[in-house]
């Protein structure tokens, strides 16, 4: 008579892998998430950044200005942020009184569900796409 036989049946290996693509398909979307939410604080520091560079500027000048380099005192090169996920742009009024920030996704961080982050000379923070992945700001 024969012992028993050690081993895996196939009907084993199918239900843990069952088990795991159940797992990897609950996780993966999360993580994307998570990574759309740390890539975006890049996107935030950059418009607090600028937006901090034209009030000092408006300190010394009473109005605000468009000119990336002239309000952060530093070169931005192609106006994008540290770490190249967004592009920073502004938009002031007629009268230079006030201002518009927009940092605008790029690459890898363009289809994050928030889309455009802006900022305004009266510290108004909003986003232009939808809500769906935890808080813009």
């Amino acid at each position: 008579m024969r012992g028993r036989m050690r081993g895996f049946t196939l009907i084993e290996l199918v239900v843990t892998m069952a088990i795991v693509a159940i797992l990897a398909a609950i996780a993966i979307p999360s993580y994307e998430n998570y990574l759309f939410r740390a890539r975006r604080a890049d996107g935030r520091e950059m418009l607090q950044r600028v937006a901090a560079a034209q009030e000092r500027f408006y300190t010394n000048r009473n109005q605000y200005t468009n000119d990336l380099i002239t309000a952060a005192g530093i070169n931005l090169g192609t106006a994008n942020s540290e770490a190249g996920h967004y592009r920073i742009t502004i938009a002031v009024d007629a009268t230079n009184q006030s201002y518009t920030l927009t940092a605008t996704p790029l690459g890898v961080q363009a289809p994050d569900a928030c889309a455009n982050l802006t900022v305004n000379n009266v510290g108004a923070r909003g986003y232009s796409g939808s809500n769906s992945n935890g808080s813009c700001w």
